[in-house]
């Protein structure tokens, strides 16, 4: 797959901003995007991309249970959650998290969520990777697979249903077009119009099976066509051609135009998880040639070429950025686990009785412990 301008129809061709040099194609329309916009989402992928390494070292060290990593798919990540307001809704999937950093969440409590402790705003009750944030307006996956799209959908039905303006996003990955609910969500949606973006993130492998194996269709976005949405299949790799059509199609549910469906072509460069190996079913080769197409780079070198970056400023992220990892892994991992009793909160706005004695219960259990330790010191 090389960068080329748009082919045939935009649900089986490939549309592309810039080349694989970082340059732009002739004749391309390079989106409305301020410098300063730029450079942030620039740094926010390089941010993403430091992550999944301090992630890596972590669960190697034993510190972290587990995480799954975005690295060669930050284009994809940080282009299409940067073309949604912080009113709009995002339903992540395994590797969109970089969305919440982009909007504000801080390092702390993302890697709080990591450990699973007190600062932990779902108050460590999910496994790794699954954050949800309300200040953010992000909702956590569920990890049966696809499942969040139909959350996604629902979430906008009711937002059309009460007449406000947001948005919903919902991500997939290119194995999750194979689940029910993928087929759920995209009839649902292209028969009510809801204001929804379906996102999938086609990085080649679902785990072990590639996506030629996934599908007979031509292209995962021309499945659009039999829910009545418009499909756009994107490099997604190329930041600048990602974030201008997630803007249209965005703009196009706001609209009251109803709801589009993405592929974003990209590659997961490493394993599906940290409990994976993709030496045992992938060909080097192919991450040889996926390399070659690193989106960071790409973008990096777009900004180069046009006077807005070079090695001086790079290091001076590179040193900021390791500075606030190293500060947000202290703050994180001093932090203490959540209280015992923590276990029923959040969980209804009304606790029923039933659930009310059993914390009775638990909270009369632990001061008999904590009054016999004390007896016996």
């Amino acid at each position: 797959m090389g960068p080329a301008a748009t082919e045939s129809a935009p649900d089986t061709g490939l549309i592309a901003v810039l080349d694989e040099e970082g340059r732009p194609l002739p004749g391309a329309e390079l989106p409305e995007l301020a410098d300063e916009r730029l450079i942030e989402l620039y740094g926010t992928m390089c941010l993403l991309r430091a992550i999944d390494r301090r992630l890596e070292g972590l669960q190697r060290m034993g510190r972290i249970g587990f995480f799954g990593s975005a690295r060669g798919q930050e284009a994809a990540v940080i282009g299409s959650g940067a073309a949604f307001e912080a009113r709009d809704w995002i339903f992540p999937a395994l590797r969109e998290n970089g969305v919440m950093l982009l909007r504000g969440f801080s390092l702390s409590k993302y890697f709080a969520h990591m450990f699973g402790n007190r600062q932990d705003v779902l108050r460590g009750r999910m496994q790794p990777m699954h954050f949800a944030a309300r200040e953010v307006n992000q909702v956590s996956w569920s990890s049966t697979i696809a499942s969040q799209l139909p959350h996604a959908v629902g979430c906008a039905w009711a937002m059309k249903h009460r007449g406000d303006s947001a948005v919903a996003a919902g991500y997939v990955g290119d194995g999750g077009t194979s689940e029910p609910d993928f087929h759920a969500a995209m009839n649902f949606a292209g028969a009510w119009k809801v204001p929804v973006v379906l996102i999938c993130q086609n990085n080649q492998w679902a785990i072990s099976v590639p996506s030629s194996r996934q599908t007979a269709s031509q292209t995962f976005a021309i499945k659009a066509r039999a829910y009545g949405m418009p499909g756009v299949r994107v490099d997604g790799n190329d930041l600048l051609a990602v974030y201008r059509e997630t803007r249209r199609a965005v703009e196009r549910a706001r609209a009251g135009s109803g709801p589009t469906f993405l592929e974003l072509v990209t590659f997961r460069a490493g394993g599906h998880s940290s409990a994976d190996d993709p030496t045992r079913y992938r060909d080097p080769r192919e991450e040889e040639r996926w390399q070659r197409r690193d989106p960071i780079a790409r973008v990096r070198a777009h900004l180069e070429g046009r006077g807005l970056w070079d090695a001086a400023r790079q290091e001076a992220l590179d040193e900021e950025q390791r500075a606030a990892l190293n500060q947000a892994v202290r703050e994180a991992e001093g932090a203490p686990p959540p209280p015992p009793l923590d276990v029923v909160e959040d969980v209804y706005a009304v606790p029923p009785p039933a659930l009310l004695a059993q914390r009775r219960s638990l909270a009369e259990e632990l001061r008999a412990r904590e009054l016999g330790e004390s007896s016996a010191r």
